[in-house]
């Protein structure tokens, strides 16, 4: 396949590359840069250029603080900057062909990460006949701070622009604007659940896959304004749109709280930036709103927070870790599991209190497709803790066949069961071509390799 390949979006032609046998179009801009005069505003319109655009290396995703190494995942680093409203292609061929198209959304507590993480890449689903558009979108007090005369929930915004590109411009790569599943993990997962609720992403897709993601993970428009008032207080500047904008992008991280920053109330007071339930965008609690007809397939890992919860209380004593899980409502949780530590309760009842619960009750509220992801890495964490385990993340390089991709070996060893990754590849495909993975609606469908 020869490289070079140019197509035609509404703003000017691109030129891509080959990839593994498929064509990849890196960093092509959906929306105007979000700084100087559109800094916390709604996504304004791509400017046309003239020419032939390049658009054979990653994009750059939205300013955020730099990530922690914790010895597990991909090391990824970002490559961040101001002109963050960008999306990845990855298509089999750019003839006209009808192909179904995934739409990702990355990760990241709505505070860090990009499309360009190793874990998700695109290009095995390309080569299995999938259009797969990955997205950056503004992060942080950028994307999601409640100022008094900006408009709310800008990230939102930011997925709906992009979901409108691909609507407007995905035929040229060769995939069906009436064939679009959104897809996401963690927060991406919580973003495809509120997506699932607004009205006006009614049209813009057909199919939805939630991986540990949540439809509860919003903020109440008082305390979102009322936070964004504090802030200000604290930064001896007004709330305000003007105020915010004379701190430069970097300054303005720096003030942000880390991602999980929150106490053990749930998912949605542990993550301290979202979107806001403004009546209008976001009109209620998403998991009080989803569309029933659209497919859904929606899941989690076994162990998502446990090797990180062990880690944290590794010392903690029986009485103590039974008035944790008590107070976490999760004794029928832990009532199974044998022979654990007191850590290893305390993990188990925090990965069903911030995840399995979240995923329950999204499959519980409407028809869905259901799975656990149950395979157990047998790496010990280099950071403590014990096992990985079936951990947050691990799920991702076994959806998008990426054994191979950097990190997963250090996180799986070297031994990880690519049965189960073609497995699971195949039946997100499917999915996405079919809306159907391949098991009975509403039975859980568990992934364990055959262990």
């Amino acid at each position: 396949m020869a490289p070079g390949v140019i197509v035609r979006t509404a703003a000017g032609l691109v030129e891509g590359k080959a990839e593994e046998g498929v064509l990849a179009f890196l960093g092509v801009p959906y929306a105007a840069p979000p700084f100087g005069e559109h800094r916390f505003r709604a996504p304004a319109a791509v400017p046309s250029w003239a020419g032939v655009r390049q658009a054979v290396t990653r994009g750059a995703a939205a300013p955020q603080a730099a990530g922690e190494d914790i010895g597990l995942y991909a090391p990824d680093v970002f490559e961040t900057g101001q002109d963050c409203l960008n999306l990845d292609v990855h298509t089999p061929s750019v003839h006209p062909g009808g192909l179904p198209v995934l739409v990702w959304i990355h990760g990241g507590a709505f505070a860090i990460g990009g499309n360009g993480a190793a874990w998700h890449q695109g290009h095995r689903f390309a080569r299995d006949g999938v259009v797969c558009v990955a997205i950056n979108y503004r992060l942080g007090f950028e994307g999601f701070l409640a100022l008094d005369d900006a408009p709310l929930n800008r990230g939102v915004l930011d997925w709906l622009a992009a979901l409108e590109w691909v609507c407007d411009n995905i035929e040229a790569f060769g995939g069906d604007p009436g064939n679009v599943t959104i897809a996401g993990q963690s927060a991406g997962g919580a973003a495809v659940a509120t997506l699932l609720s607004m009205p006006r992403a009614t049209g813009l897709f057909h199919r939805a896959i939630v991986m540990s993601g949540s439809a509860t993970l919003v903020a109440g428009e008082q305390e979102a304004r009322s936070y964004a008032k504090t802030l200000a207080a604290r930064l001896g500047i007004e709330p305000t749109r003007s105020a915010f904008a004379r701190l430069s992008p970097a300054d303005l991280v720096a003030e942000q709280p880390p991602p999980l920053a929150g106490d053990s109330g749930g998912l949605a007071e542990s993550v301290p930036i979202k979107p806001v339930v403004d009546g209008d965008l976001i009109p209620a609690v998403p998991l009080t709103a989803l569309r029933g007809d659209v497919p859904l397939l929606v899941g989690c890992t076994s162990q998502e927070a446990d090797v990180f919860v062990r880690r944290m209380v590794s010392d903690i004593d029986e009485a103590s870790a039974q008035a944790l899980v008590t107070h976490l409502g999760a004794h029928a949780v832990v009532r199974g599991v044998t022979a654990a530590s007191p850590a290893e309760l305390v993990g188990r009842a925090f990965t069903w209190h911030l995840f399995t619960r979240e995923t329950r009750w999204i499959h519980e509220a409407r028809p869905a497709y259901a799975y656990e992801f149950h395979w157990e890495s047998p790496v010990e964490s280099p950071v403590g803790g014990g096992r990985v385990g079936a951990v947050h993340n691990l799920d991702l390089p076994f959806v998008f066949d990426l054994l191979d991709a950097p990190g997963v070996e250090r996180t799986a060893g070297p031994d990880a069961p690519r049965a189960l990754a073609a497995e699971m590849h195949a039946a997100w495909v499917r999915f996405v071509r079919t809306g159907d993975p391949g098991w009975p609606l509403g039975h859980p469908k568990i992934f364990n390799g055959g262990s």
